[in-house]
């Protein structure tokens, strides 16, 4: 007797999403895929309807969870979902391990307007940033099955949790390592492994430069004290 798991590894192959497991699908793919239907537009309807095809905005799909082979990778959707733009802040503080709390939001920088979006799969935020300061320090992360996605360096994270956040303006070396320490509670080791030429360059931008300039020093002195 085949076992369960047999059964639905089996399902998603037949299914002709099931190829696709957690990635994203804009409409254009889900038209090749439908290429050989006479009304694609209804087989679309009906695989909504089976939750076979999950809707992420107008535009945007997900195959649906019986589907997929992982759980659905936020930070990849947050890329396609409003871009360009990479996941920073406080979600990317996390995900490096720069904070102690997960993060139920997920927090993006990008050159556009802000905004903030949910749909079933949670909410998404987006901050403007200019453009000479947001285009340094992305890289790749990886999540379920190996999916990658744009992603704030540690240390980039940080500058643009700085250079966005409300508290501002943090001048004194006192005020911002309390910041640091206490308000967002990182770990000091950590701190002191950031880069700080990534924080000149980002201070190099012409951005909010004062404060990034009190963020090198105290990083600096972190640096020292830890030798």
């Amino acid at each position: 007797m085949p076992h369960k798991s047999d059964k639905s590894r089996a399902k998603r192959l037949e299914h002709p999403l099931g190829r696709f497991g957690s990635l994203p699908l804009a409409r254009e793919v889900l038209d090749e895929v439908l290429s050989g239907y006479l009304r694609p537009n209804d087989k679309v309807s009906e695989w909504l309807r089976e939750g076979a095809l999950q809707p992420l905005r107008r535009g945007l799909y997900l195959a649906g969870p019986s589907l997929r082979t992982s759980p659905a990778c936020l930070p990849l959707l947050a890329n396609h979902l409003y871009g360009p733009s990479y996941v920073s802040l406080d979600f990317a503080l996390a995900f490096h391990g720069l904070i102690p709390e997960g993060v139920a939001e997920v927090t993006s920088v990008t050159p556009k307007p802000s905004r903030r979006l949910t749909n079933s799969l949670g909410r998404f935020s987006y901050h403007h940033l200019p453009l000479p300061y947001y285009a340094i320090s992305q890289q790749l992360g990886e999540g379920p099955d190996g999916l990658r996605f744009l992603i704030a360096s540690p240390t980039k994270a940080l500058c643009d949790r700085l250079v966005l956040s409300r508290q501002l303006p943090l001048l004194s070396r006192v005020a911002m390592r309390q910041w640091l320490l206490e308000d967002l509670r990182l770990d000091p080791d950590l701190l002191s492994q950031l880069s700080l030429s990534e924080i000149r360059r980002c201070q190099a931008s012409g951005f909010k430069q004062r404060q990034l300039g009190t963020l090198l020093t105290v990083i600096e002195t972190l640096h020292q004290e830890l030798v």
